[in-house]
């Protein structure tokens, strides 16, 4: 059942009648109408729940939110061309990343046009261009409609103009993020305009960045989301194919891997990427002959913090890797379990993986039964009861990887043809 909704203007209403009429103070009116709201099955989460502000101790008439004011004060300083708009700009980005309401507040009181004017007529001004695009990627997260077709000539251009400079670049790609995350159309329409050979093109230009390459190979990944459900099917195939076909994704991809080798936040973004590439085998192959499976396992081989990269190397597109190059894996397996430091069992001790571990080992199990006995020999049977037993999540994948390994399997008849006056 969908829960009702109700306007800001609502909520503030009875917030000040809690405070004029009943005399309690502030924050016991705005708990009081939280709780009300509440209780009457009301959705919460696009309201803003604090008490309006006057703009200035003068006047305390004209009382409204903060990000509303910051609002405002843009306006007027957009209008008057006054050099105060630095100032407004960066308030009214603080004030929308304090979360959802607030850009939803500002959005629904045409906040939208307002920002992409101030973009526009930054002109040369990299500082005042730079806060614009700061206060746009604040407000379009979480609401990638506000996008419309000027606004998508005005990101395309300022990526192709301003592909040199790191900062601006970053932030442009953080605002076609945050325009794509669930909207399978912005994301057609920009990679018409060549999106993906400007993303690419920034990992490639500023592969020494951290920042860049992170924000670049997320957004290059929501190109291949398939999470509007507006939409009945959505380019995410397609979209994938042209990144590795058209823009040597792939490529891309590896090397800027191999360029930040300890820098875990940055890797696991790129590897995630890469797994929502690996769309065909042959493209599968292509990462392995560009040296991205060997990569990754020398990574897992000397560090325990590469946990993350683990999630996505063992994840369900990445066991045709092993299946591709079958002597790579026994060579692997024979050098892990060399390895005092880490081996595929051991992965067990880390919760997190224990799901994609008992994945993993049955993939390689169900495509090579000469894997079974190694495995087997490092104790992989008594880890995976105790995954069982753990974490309940575990069970289908955990008695799966079990059976394949040829174990004692105990399985729970859960229909047995009688239930009531049903019979089979």
């Amino acid at each position: 059942m969908a829960k009702r909704r109700i306007t800001q203007e609502t909520f503030d209403a009875v917030v000040r009648e809690n405070i004029d009429e009943f005399e309690m103070d502030e924050s016991e009116a705005l708990r009081e109408a939280i709780e009300q709201f509440e209780s009457q099955g009301v959705d919460l989460s696009s309201i803003v729940k604090a008490v309006p502000k006057a703009s200035s101790e003068e006047t305390t008439e004209d009382q409204t939110h903060e990000v509303l004011q910051a609002l405002e004060s843009l306006r007027t300083a957009l209008e008057s061309s006054s050099t105060s708009m630095l100032a407004d700009l960066k308030l009214f980005t603080e004030q929308c990343s304090l979360g959802f309401a607030q850009r939803y507040l500002a959005a629904q009181k045409e906040a939208y046009p307002t920002i992409l004017s101030c973009c526009q007529s930054a002109d040369e001004d990299k500082q005042k261009l730079s806060a614009a695009l700061a206060a746009l990627s604040a407000l379009t997260d979480g609401q990638p409609d506000l996008l419309d077709a000027e606004g998508q000539g005005f990101l395309i251009g300022t990526l192709r103009t301003h592909q040199e400079d790191p900062a601006l670049t970053c932030l442009a790609v953080q605002t076609v993020r945050h325009c794509c995350l669930k909207h399978e159309q912005n994301r057609q329409d920009l990679v018409k305009a060549g999106v993906l050979r400007l993303l690419a093109g920034a990992i490639t230009k500023h592969v020494k960045r951290p920042e860049v390459v992170k924000e670049a190979c997320i957004a290059l990944r929501v190109m291949t989301f398939d999470d509007d459900v507006r939409v009945p099917f959505g380019h995410a195939h397609e979209h994938a194919k042209m990144i590795v076909l058209e823009q040597n994704g792939l490529k891309v991809i590896v090397e800027a891997a191999k360029a930040h080798p300890e820098n875990m936040s940055v890797l696991s973004e790129l590897c995630a990427t890469l797994s929502r590439l690996a769309v065909r085998n042959e493209f599968c192959q292509d990462i392995v002959d560009l040296g991205g499976l060997k990569f990754m396992m020398t990574l897992l081989a000397n560090s325990l913090d590469c946990q993350v990269i683990i999630l996505v190397l063992f994840g369900p597109d990445f066991p045709t890797f092993f299946s591709l190059k079958v002597r790579s894996v026994v060579s692997c397996i024979q050098n892990l379990q060399k390895n005092a430091k880490l081996n595929y069992i051991s992965l067990f001790t880390l919760l997190v993986t224990q799901k994609q571990s008992c994945m993993l080992l049955r993939n390689l199990v169900a495509r090579t039964r000469d894997f079974s006995q190694p495995i087997l020999e490092m104790g992989a049977e008594a880890l995976i009861g105790q995954a069982l037993a753990s974490h309940r999540d575990c069970g289908d994948v955990g008695r799966a990887a079990l059976r394949d390994l040829g174990c004692q399997v105990e399985l729970r008849e859960l229909w047995t043809g009688n239930k009531g006056s049903l019979a089979n």
